[in-house]
């Protein structure tokens, strides 16, 4: 009787949570109306926009790129017209449950393999050069989040060169507030030019194609 009364409180907080769970997720749904405008209602992401894919992506990761922005450790360098563009969107969430509700939508979206846009990549000669992610990324480029490390597989290959050559050329990865960022850009440099960033981003490409099968 008296571990029944102990679980009692439990169960009845959990109870209590889910509608609070629920509410969040409706709440992320209305906030996503503005995303969608620029990264597909699917989240499959627009080239056109600078918008790369982000359905499914894990919420920790959608929460911590968005705090970036609004606090101009991401979208500030000229030269990173993307995060330029992006840098307002986020100021537009309110309030860190804003921020996180919306994550957690994108969270629950269901995986879309944006197109492929990139041509000329090599993915076995990329998987060589893949060696030094796999500390962070994974061998199945699937991320870690103990390392503050997305997952790589299924991400839009022309979002991921322009994010190579950013990390490369200090466009992104030297602003002081971004601790994360910084890990990356000595990544980058391990690839001497856009041909081998091509090469790495095929074969993560293929990592993604064997996920499918």
């Amino acid at each position: 009787m008296k571990a029944t009364a102990k679980l009692l409180p439990l169960a009845t907080a959990l109870v209590l949570a889910l509608p609070a769970a629920a509410q969040d997720l409706a709440r992320g749904e209305q906030l996503y109306e503005l995303c969608a405008q620029c990264h597909g209602a699917n989240g499959a992401g627009n080239s056109a926009y600078l918008a790369p894919a982000i359905g499914g992506l894990p919420q920790w990761f959608v929460e911590a790129q968005v705090h970036k922005f609004q606090s101009g450790a991401r979208g500030t360098h000229f030269d990173d017209i993307g995060g330029m563009r992006m840098r307002p969107m986020s100021m537009w969430l309110a309030s860190d449950e804003d921020v996180a509700s919306v994550s957690a939508f994108v969270a629950a979206m269901p995986k879309v393999t944006p197109e492929s846009t990139l041509h000329g990549g090599d993915a076995a000669r990329g998987q060589a050069k893949y060696a030094p992610c796999i500390a962070c990324h994974g061998v199945d480029g699937q991320g870690n989040q103990a390392l503050n490390a997305p997952p790589l597989v299924g991400q839009s290959d022309w979002y991921q060169l322009t994010s190579l050559k950013n990390f490369k050329a200090g466009v992104r990865g030297t602003n002081p507030k971004d601790t994360t960022g910084a890990l990356m850009r000595p990544m980058s440099m391990t690839l001497a030019d856009e041909q081998a960033m091509k090469d790495v981003i095929a074969y993560i490409q293929s990592l993604g194609a064997q996920d499918q099968e």
